[in-house]
């Protein structure tokens, strides 16, 4: 039986996969999917800020990757899903090393010392860098158009969070930049493999792929860090590790593989406002006055990626 459209796969004239072909009903499906995920993401830096209330870091990110783990594992075998194919494991292992633990870790260790705010230019930049991975990797080749209003949206979300965080740079930055650059990397590696394997799957093998690093990182890291089960830690693991690290990814995976990944990458510059936000009502920060005007600038810049032919 032949595959639905929006679900084969196109090559270009050197044999790179190219975005597949999509009707308008899975391109609303597809950004509807990517949204999801970024409103997940968005609350992963204050379920993070309230784990560390009660878990150290390292033994934070370990469970964190081992609950996961459990629960795609689990997820895997009630549904009996065959291994990936061999050409699709060294894509697995990026996925793996950038989204599970690259990003999870160098963000965690960057929140003892930076604000939400502050650290939400990593998630301002990573549509742009998402895209940058893409264009290496898959051969996609936006328009001059939707590159002018990916850098616009770029600039307007790192204004925001340096004016925020009060223009100072602190030590935490070198923890952002790496996450930016491992997290994309996963990002574009999973879109890619999802145009041929479904996204929960994607994620979920590269979370097993993890659990043996997961175990063996939590027995070292525990007994050195403090661990201390309050509502607050025990909600923000439970959420960083069902609700981003496997649910959030799953959605997200499944709306760049239907979008394409620039185009489904720029609607995360929406995710550090809405971080804003959530920390007001979770954290009880507060928000300056430019917050509204980097909205609508933000919301337009998305609205002009969307419409962008690449």
């Amino acid at each position: 039986m032949d595959r639905p459209a929006a679900d084969r796969v196109t090559t270009g004239h050197d044999g790179t996969p190219g975005v597949p072909p999509v009707v308008p009903s899975s391109r609303r499906v597809g950004t509807l999917q990517a949204a999801l995920g970024v409103t997940a993401f968005s609350l992963t830096f204050p379920a993070t800020a309230w784990g560390l209330e009660g878990i150290g870091p390292w033994s934070f990110v370990a469970l964190r990757c081992v609950l996961s783990a459990l629960v795609a594992g689990g997820c895997l075998l009630a549904l009996r899903v065959p291994l990936p194919r061999r050409a699709d494991w060294p894509g697995l292992a990026v996925v793996a090393g950038g989204t599970v633990v690259g990003f999870p870790l160098l963000t965690t260790l960057a929140l003892q010392t930076s604000s939400t705010a502050h650290a939400a230019v990593v998630v301002g930049l990573l549509p742009l860098t998402t895209a940058v991975f893409s264009v290496l990797r898959t051969g996609a080749r936006p328009s001059r158009a939707f590159w002018a209003a990916a850098l616009a949206g770029a600039a307007a979300v790192v204004a925001f969070t340096v004016q925020q965080s009060g223009g100072a740079l602190t030590t935490a930055d070198l923890y952002l930049f790496g996450a930016l650059v491992v997290c994309a990397a996963g990002y574009t590696e999973g879109g890619r493999l999802a145009r041929h394997m479904p996204g929960w799957q994607v994620i979920g093998w590269a979370l097993v792929l993890c659990l043996p690093l997961g175990v063996l990182w939590a027995a070292l890291a525990l007994p050195h860090e403090t661990f201390r089960l309050t509502g607050h830690s025990t909600a923000g693991l439970l959420y960083s590790a069902i609700g981003s690290q496997f649910l959030g990814l799953l959605v997200w995976y499944r709306g760049m593989a239907a979008i394409g990944i620039p185009k489904a990458s720029q609607l995360q510059l929406a995710q550090p406002l809405l971080t804003l936000v959530w920390s007001v009502f979770l954290l009880g920060e507060t928000l300056t006055p430019a917050a509204p005007l980097t909205a609508v600038a933000v919301l337009v810049c998305i609205a002009a990626t969307q419409r962008a032919r690449g």
